[in-house]
């Protein structure tokens, strides 16, 4: 089995991610871009910010931008500004050499329906992909799905090894998702190749530190490691508390 540190990372959202990645020799999420302005009006300084963190880690994932952008849009000009951003940002990821990518599906309970959801995220995917002529890896993330159904169902029908899942187990512990985290990595089995972790009171969506919740952490992270392509990213908004619990727990 691969080793947890080599397949563990820090957000940058994370208070004391740099500092957490050098002590324990983890990666680092890049999620400065998720905001897509970064990309442009303030990308001097935010290039800045992220070269720095960088010397931290060596190895990194990078989050997509994804404020109002969504793949299977109703107004056809949005999904034509959404793959002009995903564009931008694999450009801005090959300047730091990352190919491992997560993006957000972008889903809306009571703005899509489920069913023109999936045709139209399909018909994305399969565009956007085919047009690429990179090596690079995207882990889709749910954020408001009720149940793994929907993306399970978009990633196989896309079916190419560059498209697999991200399971955020917090936004799967939201009262959105009527199915247990658990119950999600059930369904994902080998098409799961990323997981965002951290813990809420199974309500909201807090990214609390791994110990501080009604999760059983210790449970999802050893499902997930039963896959040795699947990497983790800590995404909880205090990274040293959630360093102390991995370390306690024996995962670092």
């Amino acid at each position: 089995m691969i080793p947890m540190s080599q397949r563990l990372y820090m957000s940058t959202v994370c208070a004391g991610d740099t500092e957490m990645a050098e002590k324990y020799g983890l990666g680092l999420e890049i999620a400065e871009y998720c905001t897509a302005f970064n990309m442009d009006t303030y990308f001097a300084e935010t290039d800045k910010t992220v070269r720095k963190k960088m010397e931290s880690a060596g190895h990194f994932t990078f989050h997509f931008p994804f404020n109002e952008l969504c793949p299977a849009a109703i107004d056809p000009l949005v999904v034509e500004i959404t793959e002009r951003r995903y564009l931008q940002a694999l450009d801005v990821a090959e300047k730091y050499g990352i190919t491992r990518l997560v993006v957000h599906s972008g889903y809306v309970p009571l703005v899509y329906y489920k069913e023109w959801f999936t045709e139209k995220s399909i018909e994305f995917w399969k565009r956007f992909l085919g047009k690429l002529d990179k090596d690079v890896i995207f882990c889709y993330e749910n954020v408001m799905e009720d149940s793994p159904d929907m993306l399970y169902d978009i990633v196989s029908e896309v079916n190419d090894e560059r498209f697999g899942l991200c399971l955020d187990v917090g936004h799967a512990a939201t009262i959105v998702s009527n199915t247990h985290p658990r119950e999600w990595l059930k369904k994902y089995g080998g098409r799961l190749y990323h997981m965002h972790i951290h813990n809420n009171d199974g309500k909201m969506d807090y990214h609390n530190p791994l110990g501080d919740g009604v999760l059983d952490m210790k449970e999802l992270i050893d499902m997930g490691q039963a896959y040795d392509k699947v990497t983790f990213t800590i995404e909880s908004l205090d990274g040293e508390k959630s360093c102390t619990w991995l370390k306690e727990n024996g995962y670092i």
